[in-house]
């Protein structure tokens, strides 16, 4: 596994903020477009690990069991759906979209962009996702991990906010599970 974009704040050419992240995984596109789209991978590294996907365009994704959230049961729809290359869908406001592009037989470009509702939650959804692909890459690469909300992780969310927010990336949105301040 390479990280090519560990994290990065941008703007999308229609104005939309956006945080994205890239990786290159030594697998094929189809393992990694089923650690995208099935709901039994997706609870090894997804926010909500509880998810279920009609895996068509307008079909209906529903998402439980992330602690930070204050919903039981949140939804989304899919937005637009390329197998494998590409699954797109809305989720809290924001736009998620994992974009894969075969490099060689081997080896998949991984790219998440989480199109952002506000300005102000790049800095707190990067992190949360900077959490997540970590649990990602443990799976990637067979390494047991117990899932983005577990101890296990190789470093926390509160230091990953930290340093989004001194390398510049916006934040000032209420933290899910905290008092509602930033610190």
């Amino acid at each position: 596994m390479t990280t090519t974009d560990p994290g990065s704040y941008l703007e999308l050419d229609d104005g939309r903020p956006a945080v994205r992240f890239e990786r290159i995984y030594d697998h094929p596109i189809e393992r990694v477009w089923a650690l995208v789209t099935e709901p039994a991978e997706l609870a090894h590294w997804f926010p909500s690990p509880e998810v279920t996907i009609e895996l068509r365009p307008g079909g209906l994704l529903t998402f439980a069991g992330d602690p930070h959230l204050p919903e039981a049961r949140t939804t989304g729809r899919v937005l637009e759906l390329d197998p494998p290359r590409l699954l797109a869908f809305s989720w809290l406001g924001d736009e998620l979209r994992f974009e894969l592009e075969p490099l060689d037989g081997r080896r998949t470009r991984f790219a998440l962009t989480n199109v952002l509702e506000a300005r102000n939650t790049a800095a707190r959804n990067a992190a949360g996702w900077h959490v997540c692909l970590l649990a990602l890459d443990a799976r990637v690469a067979g390494r047991p991990t117990a899932g983005p909300h577990a101890d296990d992780q190789p470093v926390g969310w509160a230091e990953l906010y930290d340093e989004y927010v001194t390398a510049g990336t916006p934040s000032g949105a209420p933290i899910p599970g905290s008092d509602g301040t930033n610190g």
